[in-house]
């Protein structure tokens, strides 16, 4: 990963062209029809991001008729961590029956260029694909019924109101991303 900051509030979100596990590959075009495009930095072998998988499924299923959308990327290198490999991520996909495209970034390009550090890492875009907020779901990894900060939900609120994101950075909960060598 080169020196690089976060994605500040308000930049435009990088693009991308990344493969997903069902065979079809996205970049920020896939999404043109939706007013929210929520990038999601995750994983499959992460403790952190498997806690969060259903309540990301739930969000997608909440929002769906406001035109939001979620995007799951992972970007871990696989030589030491070989159950984020794209074949693993077919079967975790399928197995939780994600209702977002889960994509690969191999080069890690897209999570270097998002700034991404941990997963799960939120980059939420507005219609004008802007970043209106990045950073945790919630504040209870371990137990959805204990969150008292959802963190997510209010920020697609605020946006889909047309009002400014209350807190618009939060600290992610999770793993770090294994980059590779370079």
């Amino acid at each position: 990963m080169k020196d690089s900051n976060r994605l500040p509030i308000g930049a435009v979100g990088p693009d991308f062209n990344l493969p997903g596990v069902e065979g079809q590959s996205y970049a920020l075009e896939s999404f043109k029809d939706n007013t929210i495009l929520i990038v999601i930095f995750t994983c499959n072998h992460c403790p952190y991001a498997q806690a969060y998988e259903d309540r990301l499924i739930d969000i997608q299923e909440d929002y769906s008729e406001k035109k939001v959308a979620l995007v799951a990327i992972n970007a871990n290198e696989t030589m030491h961590y070989p159950e984020d490999n794209f074949s693993n991520m077919v079967l975790r996909a399928k197995e939780k029956r994600f209702n977002f495209p889960y994509l690969r970034d191999d080069a890690q390009t897209v999570a270097d260029a998002y700034g991404a550090h941990y997963t799960p890492e939120i980059f939420l875009l507005d219609d004008q694909r802007r970043l209106q907020y990045t950073g945790r779901i919630d504040d209870n990894w371990q137990d959805a019924s204990g969150a008292r900060s959802h963190d997510l939900r209010y920020a697609i609120d605020a946006v889909l109101s047309k009002n400014p994101v209350r807190a618009p950075e939060t600290h992610a909960i999770g793993c770090t991303i294994k980059w590779a060598k370079r």
